[in-house]
């Protein structure tokens, strides 16, 4: 008898844990629907707004490689950015460097300056315009403005560091500071992350100082 009545208040409890229930989704359940409703309308969005970005993006570098196609680097920064600063900061470096292979170093120039004195161009794109437009001037610019460029750009951990203590060295070297220059270039060669193309540049300044260079150990290439 005792199980039988276990058994029934089982049931009931269970009925009006069923009842409960069934109440509380009636006047609240709108609001688990809610959320459901807008969790899968924010991921459709973000999906919709990350292939769209995709699209343009790939649209604006085939337009840009049509540009580059045409022999004209003015074409490339006529190429519309949809107001996105990184791509007019990278259509200008590409121009710059077309102008360079043209001859059209004055143009070049422009173009870099342009990125360099822009404060809201992304850090990396203006550091490597300033990099390139003292690679460009090199001795033509002011001293002091070179050397805080490249005193900026050559600090450790910086992403352009081994290329700037490269332009260092060769300003010491125009300067007439051989010795100086010598020090220099055995420092960096002693720096992890020299690519194949920079160690045979450094030993090619070292002979044309008048050094030997020295057998090193291989580094990694960065």
């Amino acid at each position: 008898m005792a199980n039988q009545n276990d058994s029934f208040i089982d049931e009931v409890t269970e009925d009006l844990r069923r009842d409960r229930l069934f109440g509380l989704f009636r006047r609240y359940g709108w609001i688990a629907i809610l959320f459901v409703l807008l969790l899968v309308g924010g991921v459709t969005f973000r999906e919709i707004s990350q292939s769209r970005a995709q699209a343009e993006a790939e649209a604006w570098g085939d337009a840009v490689l049509m540009a580059e196609e045409s022999g004209d680097p003015a074409a490339i920064l006529k190429v519309d950015s949809a107001g996105r600063e990184g791509r007019e900061a990278l259509a200008g470096l590409l121009a710059a460097a077309g102008w360079v292979e043209n001859g059209s170093t004055d143009a070049a120039a422009e173009a870099l300056q342009t990125i360099a004195s822009d404060e809201n161009t992304d850090s990396l794109l203006h550091d490597l315009a300033e990099l390139k437009l003292v690679m460009l001037n090199g001795a033509k610019m002011d001293p002091s403005r070179r050397d805080a460029v490249l005193t900026r750009l050559s600090q450790t951990g910086a992403p352009f560091e081994l290329l700037a203590l490269e332009q260092k060295a060769v300003a010491l070297i125009e300067a007439g500071r051989d010795e100086d220059a010598i020090t220099l270039i055995r420092q960096i060669q002693q720096k992890d992350g020299l690519s194949e193309a920079l160690r045979m540049r450094l030993s090619e300044m070292m002979i044309a100082l008048g050094v030997e260079p020295e057998a090193l150990p291989s580094h990694s290439a960065g």
